[in-house]
């Protein structure tokens, strides 16, 4: 299934528990990135390394102790008021129950704490169930929501689409 396909309305509610992924974790979300067929999959040791050195930052979804999905991200070294999130996968099985979106704010929520105050993230042209996840994060949470160019076909050497910069931010306030 694209992301960008309708999913009916869940029937059942599934008890999910959203936590910090361990290096442990690295395997399992190696394999749900790559039963994706959307995101850009990395080395299982990036994952691996990504579960551990940026757990704090990242987070996981889990059912019956088996993780269903997960969030990566990283305070940026210019900007630690900022998370930028890397990927957002949900195992097919799991998709139209609202663990990405829940995943997401659990994620804004735990960032807050020590300071963070906008996410970012990056989205291809085409992968519009992303942008509306994202939207409605931003507006839920009372962010001004924004597109942003960041890099373009020509800075990939291979087919990978354009990745637009999205922003989820505070209304600066003027004085």
């Amino acid at each position: 299934m694209s992301p960008s396909q309708t999913r009916t309305a869940p029937t059942t509610v599934l008890a999910v528990d959203y936590r910090q992924p361990t290096a442990d974790d690295g395997a399992r979300l190696w394999e749900i990135a790559s039963d994706s067929k959307v995101l850009d999959v990395n080395s299982s040791y990036s994952y691996v390394l990504w579960c551990h050195d940026f757990a704090t930052t990242s987070i996981v979804a889990e059912v019956d102790g088996r993780p269903v999905g997960f969030v990566t991200g990283y305070r940026r070294q210019t900007d630690p008021s900022t998370l930028m999130v890397w990927q957002v996968a949900v195992d097919d099985d799991y998709r139209g129950h609202g663990i990405a979106g829940t995943m997401l704010h659990r994620l804004f929520d735990r960032g807050q704490r020590s300071g963070v105050v906008a996410m970012h993230t990056t989205i291809s042209p085409d992968n519009t169930a992303s942008q509306r996840l994202f939207e409605s994060v931003a507006q839920r949470r009372g962010l001004r929501f924004e597109r942003r160019d960041l890099f373009g076909e020509g800075q990939f050497p291979d087919s990978h689409e354009p990745e637009d910069l999205y922003i989820l931010e505070p209304d600066l306030i003027e004085p």
